[in-house]
């Protein structure tokens, strides 16, 4: 039924002595008009791309985590880690470790990962025959351990040892929800924040709640409503033991939480004070006069504040560098100010977006770098060097940009949208992909804080309701390089 010849290479591949007679044999049958390729001592290679993805002929199926972020990326590993194996046990291709989609095998052939080879279409397959026997060295594929019950080589067993990133999980689901009410749908407000010692201050209608994350407990701080006035910004000190409260009527007040007294009002506005932002005992405000005031907490109200004058429309975004020497202000003119300590005008001035600039959010772990979110009109979210006052990066998000908080642990940072998807969204920087796509609020999610831990945030929108996310982990990552010829970084 089978040739002699045939059924003599088949049965006597298995040692060397056989594939030196098979070579001889197909010597002796190549003499025709074509080339017949060698297939001595393939050992089955016969490359037909069995182990290839299957998602190139299927339709690929979306892995989704609690977070819906990274399992994908995990399939894909586990995916070329299972090809990596099959292709050690059946084509004795002696991969010992999963690093990138193309590796190498010791003839030099491309073995695992995809099929794509320069200067051909992704669905290129590789060649069917090898026109040369491929070398095998004994040495390697014997087991090192002579009483292992192991079903895989030692290669595989490597492969399988190797390290492994853990999967990043975000759920989608918030851990909490409190109720809200009076909680303002206005674009220009900065409502909540989240002290240094676990509490939350909001602002509801003409009242201030503080809410405990330790305790739950919920205390109601001041109300204004005696006055005929309203809140529309909250902001804490450092420290967490003063919280301030802007008001609609242009004043501030400043309250210590731990007898629940107003320590210090502070005039000067003439029209609400939407953004409010502390440096040490310095306490910045934005408002609709178009004016930044910078007062000192701990002189007496009466003592004349520092103005800061460049905006045309209000003020609604104010965040200090951590450093404490830049401040970046935001306004509805579309533009977005970097002020100095030491003079009343900006140092710099960048005009890109299209629309208000509320969503300002400095980096703790790049010194100098600042990005900046547009409104319902730009839908951008832009990166700027202050150091060399140059654009960096920008992606558009497809919603309006309300809030940025950058993670204290990871190169990574959150935005908050509105107009139209109302969603929370979660970045890898600095390549800007998506890590996760929360939603759950029904009206725009004008409001971001960071907890203390810098694990999770809070946020708050228009369908009164305040939702807690755990979106970043303690992963501790690279910090800034402190240089010796910054002086401040070690003065104050």
């Amino acid at each position: 039924m089978f040739s002699k010849h045939y059924e003599t290479r088949l049965l006597q591949q298995c040692s060397p002595v056989a594939r030196k007679q098979s070579v001889l044999v197909q010597a002796e049958f190549n003499n025709g008009d074509r080339f017949t390729p060698c297939r001595a001592g393939n050992n089955w290679q016969t490359a037909f791309q069995a182990l290839r993805r299957g998602t190139e002929n299927q339709p690929a199926k979306k892995a989704r985590n609690d977070g819906g972020g990274s399992d994908g990326a995990s399939g894909g590993r586990d995916q070329l880690a299972y090809s990596c194996l099959l292709q050690n046990e059946l084509l004795g291709a002696q991969i010992e470790e999963v690093r990138n989609p193309s590796a190498t095998c010791p003839d030099g052939n491309k073995t695992i990962g995809t099929v794509q080879t320069p200067g051909r279409s992704s669905q290129a397959y590789q060649p069917v025959f090898r026109f040369k026997a491929p070398i095998h060295r004994a040495e390697e594929n014997i087991d090192p351990s002579p009483y292992s019950l192991s079903p895989i080589s030692a290669k595989s067993e490597k492969l399988l040892r190797s390290p492994r990133k853990a999967t990043r999980k975000i759920s989608r689901i918030p851990f909490k929800v409190l109720d809200a009410p009076e909680l303002q749908d206005d674009f220009y407000l900065n409502l909540v924040d989240w002290s240094a010692q676990n509490v939350l201050s909001v602002g509801l209608g003409s009242c201030v709640y503080l809410w405990s994350a330790c305790t739950s407990q919920v205390t109601r701080l001041c109300d204004l409503s005696t006055e005929g006035n309203a809140v529309t910004s909250v902001a804490w000190s450092e420290r967490g033991h003063l919280v301030a409260v802007g008001t609609q009527k242009g004043h501030i007040s400043v309250w210590d939480v731990a007898v629940n007294k107003e320590v210090t009002k502070l005039q000067g506005h003439i029209a609400r004070v939407g953004a409010l932002a502390w440096n040490g005992d310095i306490l910045s405000s934005g408002s609709r006069d178009r004016h930044i005031r910078q007062r000192d907490t701990r002189t007496p109200p009466i003592q004349l504040s520092r103005v800061l004058q460049g905006h045309r429309q209000e003020v609604c975004g104010l965040k200090w560098s951590p450093d404490g020497q830049s401040l970046a202000s935001g306004g509805n003119d579309n533009k977005l100010f970097v002020w100095s300590m030491h003079s009343t005008s900006p140092v710099q001035t960048y005009s890109a977006h299209v629309a208000a600039v509320k969503a300002i959010a400095w980096s703790p772990h790049q010194h100098g770098l600042l990005a900046s979110g547009g409104g319902t009109a730009d839908r951008c979210i832009r990166f700027w060097n202050t150091l060399t006052s140059q654009p960096m990066q920008c992606v558009d998000t497809g919603s309006q940009v309300c809030n940025l908080a950058w993670s204290k642990h990871s190169s990574e940072l959150v935005s908050t949208h509105g107009y139209s998807q109302n969603q929370i969204l979660v970045w890898k920087y600095p390549s800007l992909t998506q890590v996760a796509k929360l939603t759950g609020h029904s009206y725009r999610v004008l409001y971001l804080a960071l907890s203390p831990d810098g694990e999770a945030i809070v946020t708050g929108a228009g369908d009164e309701t305040l939702r807690f996310w755990n979106v970043f982990s303690k992963t501790p990552s690279h910090k800034e390089n402190k240089s010796v010829l910054n002086l401040y970084t070690a003065l104050r």
